[in-house]
């Protein structure tokens, strides 16, 4: 039932959210990037805090990365389903500040996840205020980006929405909210396979969590893509993996110590794997490839290719 609670409500979430952009004048990338992408990514951030109160800290750090390793899986296949590459071609350019800042955050991470930094302040590790710092900075930027861009664009626009703003918001905020209490569900089921099949939270909570939770992603690309709102997707995946990262927040208020100091150092393959993903998906939507079957073209089945990659070599490493 969580699932499909998390479904409709996704559905439900996007259509808001694209009456936002319209109302608003603010944009896709940004309304894709902060507004969609923040409630989208609640089952991450209720999971994750849910599994750290666990003790389950593995599966909650595994959960962030596989989640943003599920993203840009959702962004090759949107983009594979007919007529291909649709949504890459038709991504707008200021999605790549998107990117360019889900980069920098999972990197960032990645690092304090190797260097399990032992230190507080003010009951939060001097990173999880680096990783808050970085991303409100980088959203500014994009936002100050998006207005301009869209102050001078003179692409041709949508037909106007028929929905009110208030409307809109009321429908976006009754959406999340169903998002945000269907999503614990998924840490103690997690926990017990973990547990169960012996494959270890670190592996489960980046494949079979981060899949998981990266559901609403998937519905809310989907049924943007179907709206022909493709920048509203494309920041969407990208915002969510930056938003991710800020997570690292939540968990560490909700831990008994420094949250990365606690984390097994395989995440950080995890989080590279997400990296290179990422830095395909700026790729693919610069180089817009013409050609089907060019062998070191930045394209969508290149990405599908790494992520198996990435989730074969990171359960070796776990398994061995």
């Amino acid at each position: 039932m969580a699932g499909v609670a998390l479904i409709v409500a996704a559905t439900a979430l996007t259509k808001a959210a694209d009456v936002i952009s319209d109302r608003t004048k603010i944009g896709r990338v940004w309304i894709g990037a902060v507004l969609l992408a923040g409630a989208t990514s609640l089952p991450e951030l209720a999971t994750d805090v849910s599994a750290v109160r666990m003790n389950a800290a593995d599966l909650a750090a595994g959960d962030l990365f596989g989640s943003s390793m599920a993203n840009m899986l959702i962004l090759a296949v949107i983009d594979l389903l007919p007529p291909r590459r649709r949504v890459l071609r038709g991504a707008g350019f200021e999605n790549l500040l998107a990117a360019s800042l889900a980069i920098v955050l999972t990197a960032v991470a990645a690092v304090f996840v190797l260097t399990r930094p032992q230190h507080q302040v003010l009951g939060l590790a001097p990173e999880s205020f680096v990783l808050l710092g970085v991303y409100f900075f980088g959203m500014r930027a994009i936002y100050r980006h998006g207005a301009r861009a869209h102050e001078h664009s003179k692409a041709v626009k949508a037909p106007a929405a028929t929905m009110t703003l208030r409307r809109a918001i009321l429908k976006f905020s009754a959406a999340a909210a169903v998002i945000l209490t269907s999503a614990p569900f998924f840490a103690g089921a997690a926990k017990t396979i973990a547990e169960v099949s012996g494959l270890g939270s670190t592996f489960v909570g980046t494949f079979l969590l981060g899949v998981s939770t990266s559901l609403p992603e998937l519905v809310a690309s989907l049924t943007a893509v179907r709206l022909g709102a493709f920048d509203l997707a494309v920041g969407n995946l990208f915002g969510s993996n930056a938003f991710n990262m800020v997570i690292f927040v939540a968990m560490d208020l909700a831990a008994p110590g420094p949250i990365f100091a606690s984390l097994d150092g395989s995440h950080a393959l995890s989080a590279l794997s997400a990296v290179v993903l990422m830095a395909l998906g700026i790729g693919a939507i610069v180089y817009r490839a013409e050609r089907r079957f060019a062998l070191l073209e930045p394209d969508s089945l290149l990405m599908v290719v790494v992520y198996g990659l990435g989730i074969w070599l990171l359960y070796g490493r776990v398994a061995g």
